[in-house]
């Protein structure tokens, strides 16, 4: 008996909105040089644990996840972040007094009132095993 390796795509990280998508191609193409796309990320900090972090990626690293829609809108997540941005939506909004990116995240378990930083869990283990 012959087993066979099936390989299944990986379901994406997080989902990108439309605002999303159109903030992230004015991003790149307003670099000035060639970019990869943006990374995203989380690290400890803030009020309430963690905050998200964004940052114009010059290059893919090692293990990044790559979100591409192509067109311009490349998300790299940084491995580290993974797990905490399972089934995240990544949203842009803008409003009379501010224009930011909103993460809509199944795994935060709680937010600051200023909405800078945020507790986050790691993924439920199913999840992260459907990636595997």
């Amino acid at each position: 008996m012959t087993l066979m390796n099936i390989q299944r795509p990986n379901p994406a990280i997080l989902s990108i909105t439309d605002a999303a998508a159109t903030r992230v191609r004015e991003i790149v193409a307003g670099a000035g040089k060639p970019v990869a796309g943006v990374r995203l990320g989380i690290k400890k900090g803030g009020c309430a644990g963690m905050t998200y972090t964004m940052d114009i990626a010059e290059g893919v690293n090692k293990g990044d996840d790559v979100v591409d829609l192509g067109e311009g809108v490349r998300v790299l997540v940084d491995p580290a972040a993974v797990l905490f941005l399972l089934g995240t939506e990544m949203d842009f909004t803008v409003d009379k007094l501010s224009a930011r990116f909103v993460f809509r995240n199944p795994n935060e378990t709680s937010a600051c009132g200023c909405g800078e930083s945020v507790t986050l869990a790691p993924a439920k283990s199913e999840s992260a095993e459907s990636r595997a």
